[in-house]
């Protein structure tokens, strides 16, 4: 009998990897009133832990600014561990650029949210993000630099 094997995706555990808040110009950086600037950067990694279980990483630091002197700056990595089987080869590298990360970030987004407002400052709200397309461009920059 030539049974074909249902596809397996599976969460097994989603967890805060590393977490680190600072604000080096404490305590007098609370007594500033302008609205500061504030940049994103965003990363994702992915490795196999285990036949069928893959480790997803998702990263980000967000950097708070008045002028040049730092309001806060915040680094977390939100990870999740993921059983997938019976998915084609070249189908799990998607799996594993979009749709792995697009479960995470809500979490990396309260994560945030949750250390800045502990922190004394108002929360910090990631906008949401298109993993799809950071996964083109990725894809896109690779074959560029292949070539």
């Amino acid at each position: 009998m030539s049974e074909q094997q249902q596809p397996v995706f599976v969460i097994e555990k989603i967890y805060v990897k590393d977490l680190s808040l600072e604000i080096p110009n404490a305590p007098n950086i609370f007594l500033e009133r302008e609205t500061p600037e504030i940049n994103l950067q965003l990363g994702t990694k992915n490795q196999g832990i285990d036949v069928g279980l893959y480790e997803v990483l998702l990263t980000v630091t967000v950097t708070a600014k008045i002028k040049d002197k730092i309001m806060f700056l915040v680094e977390a990595q939100q990870s999740g561990i993921f059983r997938i089987r019976n998915i084609p080869n070249d189908e799990i590298d998607p799996v594993l650029g979009i749709g792995c990360p697009n479960i995470l970030f809500p979490y990396l987004r309260e994560v945030v949210s949750d250390i800045v407002t502990r922190a004394g400052f108002p929360p910090v709200i990631l906008n949401p993000v298109n993993f799809e397309a950071i996964y083109q461009q990725k894809r896109a920059e690779a074959k560029a630099s292949a070539n």
